[in-house]
């Protein structure tokens, strides 16, 4: 065996409202990131339940892969793509999450992408709810901190389970589910945006309505995992985390304890639930401490321990250091985690940290923690590209981003970790979720779409492209930084 076991799914990861488009085609609904307008990393983008003339909707066109997904899945495929993870967007099947029965339409769509990836040999990994919450249920019930969401939820899974069996094997329950525990999961996760307009890190913070929202999350996420196992054996159902590891910023104890602390509540605890099936002891310290009282129903601890998922995945981007005495530190962001700028490492473009060996323990410790298949599905660059004059791409930069981190990876698997695939985040130039921006490029797959709202949406290859495509070839023996375009 070489650095990765045979059958590994190397591949990539989108999602609906990031890259589908066509926000208003064959009976769709609107969904929260409908009515979010663009934004940067220097400006946020605003949510308006009325949308204003002559203001950019990225994710009403976005990439427009609802009409383009053959040939995009046919450039993963000429890449040697083993896996795509992708999701379903809600509102397709249910526009307002409350109707009787389902849009055929939108379901028929999803028919045609699955049968294309399989025609190609590719294994769709399918996120259920990938922050596409209908409009609906957010205006309605202030998204998942109503108990009606529940029914909701199970509701639609139920529906393409039976759909897409035979297709789907893999199933992840909601996407970084995590990030609700933090301020700035609120719009994105839980959609708690019930009569809210104005930017999205204006929203007011509330810790005791996101908690009780994680709460129905993870029943709701429990009630299918149990639905699946119980109807569809042959399904395997994931729980998926947004993982951003803390270090201590110094060998003070109380720097230590702080990082413990931190870890448990915004790192663990959603995944400890959805794989032990009960909430962690240290969550009652937690509540206790920030006044917070979550109201469960009398079988919901029965739901959460019969909903235990079979394996585990999360995305991973970058680290952060923390510090009990902060005060004078500076401070750095990215994906939901805040703390203080680590001197030992380098930053992209959006102030991300780069943290490649982090990488290695993040997989070492979720594994010595749950000792159940992992897989890393997200992981990637978001950085500025050039088109250059002839229409080549060169990306160097995200080349050596990936080869370290997957160098990493190999290394955990080499400690004893089973991993079960990598798929890098948006394989294909996409928008991005935090910023509601085209600018912040992941993609192995350029695509000709500006913040401004012009571009032909015309696909082009990237160095990366080729570099990633002798990666899967060589089943990751072969990194290096050479491309050849042959």
């Amino acid at each position: 065996m070489g650095r990765f076991p045979d059958g590994f799914l190397w591949g990539g990861a989108i999602s609906a409202n990031q890259i589908e488009g066509a926000w208003d085609v064959d009976g769709k609904g609107v969904s929260v990131p409908d009515v979010c307008t663009a934004g940067s990393h220097k400006g946020d983008k605003r949510i308006t339940p009325t949308l204003e003339p002559d203001t950019f909707y990225p994710s009403h066109e976005a990439c427009d892969f609802y009409h383009r997904y053959r040939e995009d899945i046919a450039m993963l495929a000429e890449m040697g793509f083993k896996a795509l993870r992708l999701s379903i967007a809600w509102t397709r099947v249910f526009p307002t999450g409350e109707e009787a029965e389902p849009n055929e339409l939108g379901l028929a769509f999803y028919d045609r992408v699955f049968d294309c990836c399989r025609e190609h040999g590719i294994e769709p990994i399918v996120t259920l709810s990938h922050y596409e919450m209908p409009y609906a249920l957010a205006s309605k019930y202030n998204g998942w901190a109503g108990h009606e969401l529940i029914a909701c939820f199970e509701r639609f899974c139920a529906c393409v389970f039976e759909r897409y069996r035979g297709k789907v094997r893999y199933w992840l329950t909601l996407n970084e589910m995590n990030t609700g525990i933090g301020r700035g999961g609120a719009v994105l996760n839980l959609s708690t945006v019930r009569g809210y307009e104005g930017p999205i890190n204006g929203l007011p913070d509330n810790p005791a309505e996101r908690f009780q929202a994680l709460h129905h999350m993870l029943v709701a996420a429990a009630r299918v995992t149990a639905l699946a196992h119980e109807r569809y054996p042959e399904y395997r159902i994931g729980c998926m985390s947004s993982f951003a590891l803390m270090y201590p910023y110094t060998c003070d104890p109380d720097d230590a304890v702080l990082v413990q602390q931190r870890m448990r509540v915004a790192n663990w605890f959603c995944s400890d639930v959805q794989v032990r099936g009960y909430y962690p002891s240290y969550m009652r310290r937690h509540f206790a401490e920030k006044g917070i009282e979550v109201a469960m129903e009398p079988d919901d601890a029965e739901t959460l321990a019969r909903g235990t998922v079979d394996f585990v995945t999360f995305s991973y981007y970058m680290s952060v250091c923390l510090s009990a005495h902060p005060e004078k530190l500076e401070t750095t962001g990215g994906n939901f985690a805040f703390g203080a700028k680590n001197p030992y490492l380098k930053t992209s473009d959006w102030g991300w940290q780069v943290d490649p060996v982090g990488l290695r323990w993040s997989l070492n410790a979720i594994w010595d923690r749950y000792q159940k298949p992992v897989m890393l599905v997200e992981n990637g660059l978001g950085a500025y590209d050039t088109v250059e004059e002839d229409g080549s791409i060169h990306d160097p930069y995200r080349i050596e981003y990936l080869r370290q981190h997957i160098e990493q990876m190999a290394e955990a698997v080499a400690d004893g970790v089973d991993l079960m695939g990598y798929t890098s985040w948006g394989p294909i130039d996409l928008v991005s979720a935090s910023t509601g921006e085209f600018a912040k490029r992941y993609g192995f797959i350029y695509v000709d779409r500006h913040d401004d709202g012009t571009g032909t949406f015309e696909r082009s290859r990237k160095d990366s492209f080729y570099w990633y495509q002798r990666v899967i070839e060589t089943n990751g023996e072969d990194l290096g930084g050479e491309v050849s375009h042959a």
